[in-house]
């Protein structure tokens, strides 16, 4: 599958090859839902999807790894080293790390502004010092690095028919979106790694302390927090989605079922009983088929 890929997008340099199948490889080990909504896509765009995940995987393992023996210190040093190599190789057309390879002929071939790379980077950083955020507009500094320039940078690969500045607001609330939901599966993970991405505000306004989080039960005041935060995460769904049908028919398909399966995450924490501080809720095997297979029936009649 992934030969077929890179074939179709034209990329025949061994090396450039290889780093985008490993970029494929982070894809598909752990993003899932999102691997199998860019199946959707025709073949010669997924290579660029796989980059675009692959570097924001990469970053966030370096930060988030829980089985890591680095200090904050030492995960500093090799973000910021790491990213600073980046943004240099960037600028000379290649790199000899594995993954930045691929992410750079993206980059580059897609004309993906640095902006939005440096604001990435920014947000990777945040996560080795900032353990919780007063506001949301606070958390949304952090969520515009750490997820809407994701979609910022998917929308040239995307095709879009209208010009980026129309296009881009939707882009940006998919990924934040995106982003929202994995906050509310992941609370009980999250205070792991000793952060907590809930405003400390909707904290007070529902009686809900940190520590009370920490002690894992989740009770009235925890529910009424996790149920405002999912009404909030869906109102931005709705508006995303608006953004679809300015995509160049083949890769709505993607988008749609991307969309329908992230926002199963709130499905999910919803039929669980918003019991996310002691387990993981997920889209389960069978719900991910049931939405992808008529996104590959849209995928298939658009490209016809």
């Amino acid at each position: 599958m992934s030969n077929r890929e890179l074939d179709a997008a034209g990329i025949r340099d061994p090396e450039l090859r290889a780093s985008y199948e490993a970029c494929r490889r982070l894809n598909a080990s752990h993003g899932k839902t999102y691997y199998l909504a860019t199946l959707l896509l025709p073949a010669w765009k997924r290579p660029y999807v796989h980059a675009l995940y692959g570097f924001a995987r990469y970053a966030d393992e370096i930060v988030d790894d829980l089985g890591s023996t680095l200090t904050d210190a030492q995960k500093a040093d090799w973000l910021v080293g790491w990213g600073e190599q980046f943004v240099k190789d960037v600028a000379s057309g290649g790199s000899e790390h594995p993954i930045s390879r691929a992410v750079i002929d993206t980059v580059r071939r897609w004309d993906i502004p640095m902006d939005y790379v440096e604001a990435f980077l920014h947000s990777m950083r945040m996560d080795l010092t900032v353990t919780e955020y007063a506001t949301y507009d606070d958390l949304m500094e952090y969520v515009h690095g750490s997820a809407a320039v994701i979609g910022l940078e998917m929308v040239p690969v995307l095709e879009p028919l209208v010009p980026r500045e129309v296009c881009d607001p939707y882009a940006a609330d998919l990924g934040i979106a995106f982003q929202l939901s994995n906050f509310i599966r992941d609370v009980g993970e999250d205070l792991q790694r000793g952060r907590v991405y809930l405003p400390m505000e909707d904290l007070q306004a529902f009686g809900v302390t940190r520590e009370h989080l920490e002690h894992g039960v989740v009770d009235g005041p925890v529910r009424r927090l996790l149920a405002f935060q999912v009404a909030r995460t869906r109102e931005i769904y709705r508006s995303a989605a608006h953004g679809v049908r300015l995509l160049d028919p083949t890769s709505r398909p993607c988008i749609e079922t991307a969309l329908r399966l992230y926002g199963g995450i709130l499905d999910e924490v919803e039929a669980a009983d918003y019991q996310v501080l002691g387990q993981r809720v997920s889209v389960g095997a069978a719900t991910r088929a049931r939405v992808a297979v008529p996104g590959l029936v849209r995928a298939w009649a658009a490209r016809r």
